[in-house]
């Protein structure tokens, strides 16, 4: 989404009431354990995109439960915000705190074989013989 510097401001504002709404005011038991990770404003005020964090075991009950509660998460954001126009609410799962650790267990367990120094093409150098 197209982004100035206003509508990133206007985003950590709707983040922060979100936020607020998401911790206090929505009493669904799949929303415990959400992170809100971040708001996006379009310029117009028309549209919020909020992206959100869960465990990846869960992305299908969070996902039901935030569009079960979207008017109302909707209308409580309207009335917080206080802007001219009610926006829209879209979430989206954020899974990067998912990818970061797939990536990290991968390098944890990385094979013997990127140790042996190569050549410029990308072969094992031969090991230099032993002189006796």
């Amino acid at each position: 989404m197209k982004q100035n510097q206003h509508s990133r401001r206007m985003g950590q504002l709707a983040r922060e009431k979100l936020g607020y709404i998401l911790l206090f005011e929505v009493s669904d038991p799949d929303l415990e354990l959400v992170t809100l990770t971040g708001c996006e404003v379009s310029i117009d005020k028309g549209l919020v995109v909020a992206y959100v964090s869960c465990d990846s075991s869960r992305y299908e009950a969070v996902a039901a439960a935030l569009a079960r509660a979207k008017g109302r998460i909707r209308s409580l954001l309207g009335h917080a915000l206080g802007w001219r126009v009610t926006p829209d609410l879209t979430f989206r799962i954020d899974a990067t705190a998912d990818e970061a650790e797939r990536i990290f267990r991968a390098l944890q367990h990385a094979p013997e074989t990127l140790s042996v120094e190569k050549d410029e093409g990308g072969y094992p150098m031969a090991p230099a013989p032993d002189d006796e």
